[in-house]
C-alpha cells in the first residue's frame, strides 16, 4: 500500500475554518503534514491554526466558488510550499431553505460552492498532479441526493452532482494517470453546525478520513467509503450469477 508522506508535498483542506475541515487539518498536521486550509472567514482559520502544531497550518482565505481566486490561491500555495500532493474537497454550505423560499440565484449560489468548489479546486490541484503523475483527491460527499430532506434542495442537488463529478474525473483521468487516486468519502452524521446535536465527534471522523486520504492505492480509485467502511457498488444479475458459480465474494474494506 502506497501512502502519502509529508515529503510528497502540501495537503489542501477546503472549509478548514470549522467543523470537519478543522478536524481534518488538525489530524493531518498532527501527523507532520504541512496543510493549507481554505475558508471564507479569516478569524476562523486563525483559530484552526492555533489548534495545530506551530508552523504546519497555513491559513488561505478563499471563496472556492470563485474560479479565478482558486487559481491564484493554489498558485501561491504551490510557490510557497511546493507541489500539491493531497486535496480534500470539504467546503460546503447548507442553507436549509424550502424551494419556494429560494430564488434561482440563491439556489445556484449554493451549487457554486458545493459543486463549483470541487470543480475549481480539483482542476487547480490537478495541474501539479497530472505533471507528476501522482496525487490524491478525496471528495467529502453524502447520499443526500438519494433521499433529500425537506428544505435541503440546493444542498442535495449540489452534493449529489459532486458524486457524479468524482466518477467523471475517474473516467477522464485515471486510466492514463493511475497514480492519481480519486474517490468519495461520507463522514457520517457529525456534531457540527451543519450536522446534528448528538452526532459523531468530527475528530473521530477525521481520523478515518485522513487515513483514507493518505492511501494512494490505485484500487481505491472510484471507491466510496462511508465513515470507516467501503460501500460496494450494486452488481447486476449476471455478475451475481458469476459470483455464485465462481464462489467469490468481495468484502468491503475497512479503515
Amino acid at each position: 500500500m502506497t501512502l502519502i508522506t509529508p515529503s510528497d508535498g502540501i495537503a489542501i483542506v477546503t472549509g478548514a475554518g470549522s467543523g470537519l475541515g478543522r478536524a481534518l487539518a488538525i489530524e493531518l498536521t498532527g501527523r507532520g503534514f504541512s496543510v493549507a486550509g481554505t475558508g471564507r472567514r479569516v478569524e476562523a482559520l486563525r483559530e484552526t491554526a492555533d489548534l495545530c502544531p506551530q508552523g504546519l497550518f497555513h491559513a488561505e482565505p478563499l471563496d472556492v466558488s470563485d474560479a479565478s481566486a482558486v487559481v491564484e490561491t493554489f498558485s501561491r500555495i504551490r510557490k510557497r510550499h511546493g507541489p500539491i500532493a493531497l486535496l480534500i474537497n470539504n467546503a460546503a454550505v447548507y442553507p436549509q431553505r424550502d424551494f419556494l423560499e429560494e430564488t434561482p440565484e440563491s439556489f445556484m449560489k449554493s451549487v457554486a460552492v458545493n459543486l463549483g468548489g470541487i470543480v475549481n479546486c480539483s482542476h487547480a490541484a490537478l495541474q501539479d498532479m497530472a505533471t507528476s503523475g501522482e496525487g490524491r483527491i478525496l471528495n467529502v460527499a453524502t447520499f443526500a441526493d438519494l433521499d433529500p430532506l425537506p428544505s435541503a434542495g440546493a444542498y442535495s442537488v449540489s452534493r449529489g452532482a459532486g458524486r457524479i463529478l468524482t466518477r467523471t474525473l475517474v473516467a477522464d483521468l485515471c486510466d492514463r494517470l493511475p497514480g492519481i487516486v480519486i474517490g468519495d468519502w461520507m463522514p457520517g452524521m457529525l456534531r457540527t453546525q451543519m450536522g446534528i446535536q448528538d452526532g459523531l465527534d468530527p475528530a473521530q471522523s477525521a481520523k478515518w478520513g485522513v487515513k483514507l486520504a493518505l492511501m494512494r492505492d490505485p484500487s481505491l480509485t472510484g471507491a466510496v467509503f462511508e465513515m470507516d467502511r467501503e460501500i460496494l457498488p450494486p452488481r447486476g444479475l449476471q455478475d451475481k450469477i458469476k459470483d455464485l458459480i465462481l464462489m467469490r465474494r468481495r468484502k468491503p474494506r475497512r479503515l
